[in-house]
């Protein structure tokens, strides 16, 4: 297969790929338009193939979406699998996002400062699950006030009022596990 070939082919699997993708991340089209700036009408239209994807509109669909342009397009790959995370500073812990992409399920290796022990409750939609890699976790959720060791697991509804943060003044990592949507997540209690 020569250059133009290969190109020709990627091409036309791109409209599969963005109504696959949109799908899997369960977006609405009127949910993408608002995060791209792109109309409905084009967006549908890239999806059926109607519309040739074009660079100024495959750029904000590979933001929104959080992946590489080369997954949009079917770029082949170059044989390097490694993640690049980018830690980001968020109330004080260092977050680390492990998945590439939002909507679904969310994965994030959450740093807790030691100093981090003064608990503030919230609620917000959502289910969580958390790991404990080390350190000692101190988790609040609605009435109770638990301890978590490294290797400890919790999950909970997030519409409880609840709070983690360090449990004894020393530093805490854990594995987080964030789902907007609840009823697609297990459900337990304390």
């Amino acid at each position: 297969m020569n250059d133009s070939s290969a190109i020709a082919a990627a091409l036309e699997g791109v409209s599969a790929r963005l109504r696959r993708l949109r799908s899997r991340r369960g977006v609405t089209l009127t949910e993408l338009s608002a995060m791209t700036g792109i109309s409905k009408s084009t967006l549908s239209r890239l999806e059926t193939g109607q519309r040739k994807a074009s660079l100024d509109l495959l750029l904000p669909l590979a933001l929104a979406y959080r992946v590489p342009l080369d997954d949009l397009v079917g770029a082949p790959e170059v044989g390097d699998l490694r993640a690049r995370l980018k830690p980001r500073r968020v109330n004080g812990r260092t977050v680390i996002p492990l998945t590439p992409h939002p909507g679904g399920v969310r994965a994030w290796k959450i740093v807790i400062s030691a100093v981090e022990t003064t608990p503030r409750p919230r609620s917000h939609e959502g289910y969580e699950w958390l790991y404990v890699l080390s350190g000692r976790l101190r988790l609040i959720l609605g009435h109770h006030d638990l301890t978590l060791g490294a290797g400890e697991v919790a999950e909970f509804d997030t519409r409880q009022h609840h709070w983690f943060g360090s449990s004894d003044g020393a530093p805490a990592e854990i594995l987080s596990l964030f789902g907007s949507d609840r009823t697609k997540a297990p459900r337990a209690t304390l």
